[in-house]
């Protein structure tokens, strides 16, 4: 009896360090992909902004940070963004997360998104996030797929914001749920002064087009702004228009894992050259279309696939 469980014992461990590595090689090819991308958009766009989200320890080297940055990742990307820093739905500091920020946010943005279960901690999201120098974005449990636009902005300016680092606050809205048009919701976003403008490519399956892009990169006072689009590119989604009727788990191949939590989602194989050739590299490209309809830059969600897919709790 002793023996077998001194074998389950070290199979076990074996295991769990088989998937340890497997996942430290997906990081690297993650990277990789993040850096083909943006070198993809920047061909088109020298001044093309790149906001992976959350995988912050992706900076670094080993997915280390006591190894330092990785410098070819990092020129790649403008900025970070991270989802529920301090809060989630309550006081939730995740420290670990915290000090990896604090190492690279003199030379990039980051951009926190909370989830404020209590309107009466507003305030504090905001002040924790502002006093490290991160921008913030806010939403509640009405808010918590990001369809509505908040009725005050943070550190309101007239400032053109011509760059990422000029930024002293974003909206958050891919939803688009609570807009009958897309011309309803260009008025909406329009009529605030917010400097960053995150939002999806599509309105129910349809293209932003340049024209309305153009509409949206002027704040209601009158100063520029940057207008990105969200992408996800660590799962594939059903509702997207590269999306094929006899796509399901394992079929393609590289469709790894069902998303927890989104039944219309599965985790990728993102080095797969299929779902590359689906992201960028070609006309009909995701990045493609972004490039296509004049949006500054691209939030790539999901970029932390490269640990699902291999090592998860």
């Amino acid at each position: 009896m002793k023996r077998i469980i001194l074998i389950f014992i070290i199979s076990t461990a074996l295991f769990s360090c088989s998937k340890e590595k497997r996942s430290d090689k997906a990081a690297e090819k993650m990277q990789d992909f993040v850096i083909d991308i943006s070198n993809y958009a920047r061909g088109y766009d020298p001044d093309f902004i790149i906001i992976p989200q959350n995988g912050i320890e992706l900076a670094f080297n080993n997915i280390d940070p006591n190894d330092g940055q990785n410098s070819s990742y990092m020129s790649s990307i403008n900025g970070i963004g991270v989802e529920e820093l301090f809060y989630n739905g309550t006081y939730a500091l995740d420290g670990e997360r915290l000090s990896m920020l604090q190492q690279f946010k003199t030379t990039k943005k980051v951009m926190v998104s909370e989830f404020v279960s209590d309107n009466n901690n507003i305030s504090d999201a905001f002040s924790r996030n502002y006093n490290e120098g991160f921008i913030c974005f806010t939403r509640n449990s009405d808010n918590y797929h990001y369809k509505q636009i908040p009725d005050s902005v943070p550190n309101e300016n007239q400032i053109n914001i011509t760059n990422l680092s000029l930024a002293q606050n974003h909206l958050y809205l891919i939803s688009t749920d609570n807009y009958s048009s897309k011309q309803e919701m260009i008025n909406a976003i329009s009529l605030t002064n917010f400097d960053v403008v995150l939002i999806d490519l599509f309105f129910d399956g349809t293209e932003f087009t340049s024209s309305e892009i153009n509409q949206l990169k002027t704040k209601a006072n009158g100063g520029q702004r940057l207008v990105i689009s969200y992408i996800n590119i660590g799962s594939a989604e059903k509702f997207r228009y590269y999306w094929k009727k006899n796509w399901g788990l394992h079929h393609p191949l590289w469709l790894k894992r069902k998303y927890d939590g989104y039944e219309d989602e599965f985790w990728v194989k993102f080095w797969k050259k299929d779902w590359q050739d689906i992201i960028y590299g070609n006309d009909n490209s995701y990045m493609k279309k972004i490039i296509n309809a004049g949006f500054d830059g691209a939030y790539l969600d999901n970029v932390e696939a490269y640990y699902f897919l291999y090592y998860k709790d």
